[in-house]
């Protein structure tokens, strides 16, 4: 029987030598014999596990063959991050309602579509039936819809910005200036500015909004807005990294 020479117990195992094989793979790829030799487990052991958490997207391989952490990991820890931006979004949309009058929403991206996950409606700015949680728009309006899509691949832009209301141009002016703006895209008399939230090594995973009356907002949203709404989603990346 193989015996698991380091790290913490569970008493299971399985588990604790799956858990060595993920430590060695934390530092880089390794091949089997890697697996073997830093683990003290036996080869027929190592590609048994492996084999296993390769079935199940835990582990991959490089181009020379070699075990490499596989895109479960990171799918798995995209969703602790979800949990844990909602938990922090609700105080941060509550205070940028207080702030300033207008509601504050989360959107997440869908494909494509964008979906409000969490919001806090301003006073006298109800908009219930276009904006309450669990709604999904259209990708092709909005600034919320150019926050989620301003920091996608080139291919993807470029496919996603066919018949919308903003172009490629719009949406690199977006990444320069690290906000965006609407005006009556969504609903006649309203504006709104938006920014990005980011999770692990950066990437865009929701848009934080601000919106409201163009009496409130201003028709520079972005410009009257921009910097408190990146100081607010800064606190929300602070808690996804």
């Amino acid at each position: 029987m193989d015996t698991v020479t380091s790290g913490p117990s569970s008493g299971v195992g399985v588990l604790d030598k799956t858990s060595l094989l993920l430590g060695v793979l934390a530092d880089g790829p390794a091949s089997l014999r890697t697996l073997s030799d830093v683990t003290g487990l036996s080869r027929a052991t190592v590609h048994r596990l492996a084999l296993a958490l390769e079935s199940i997207r835990l582990l991959t391989r490089d181009a020379r063959g070699r075990f490499v952490i596989g895109p479960r990991i990171g799918e798995l820890a995209e969703e602790a991050g979800r949990d844990r931006l909602m938990q922090s979004a609700r105080h941060v949309l509550a205070e940028l309602r207080t702030r300033t009058g207008a509601s504050a929403r989360l959107y997440r991206r869908a494909g494509g579509l964008r979906i409000c996950v969490a919001t806090a409606e301003g006073p006298g700015t109800e908009r219930q039936a276009r904006s309450a949680e669990g709604v999904a728009l259209p990708m092709k309006v909005g600034a919320g819809a150019q926050v989620l899509l301003a920091w996608e691949d080139p291919c993807e832009i470029t496919r996603a910005v066919r018949g919308a209301g903003f172009d490629v141009m719009a949406l690199a002016k977006v990444r320069r200036q690290g906000w965006a703006q609407s005006l009556g895209t969504g609903e006649l008399g309203f504006g709104a500015a938006a920014v990005p939230v980011r999770g692990t090594a950066g990437k865009v995973v929701a848009a934080l909004v601000l919106d409201g009356p163009v009496t409130l907002m201003s028709r520079a949203p972005g410009l009257r807005y921009g910097r408190l709404l990146i100081d607010a989603a800064a606190r929300l990346d602070t808690g996804l990294t």
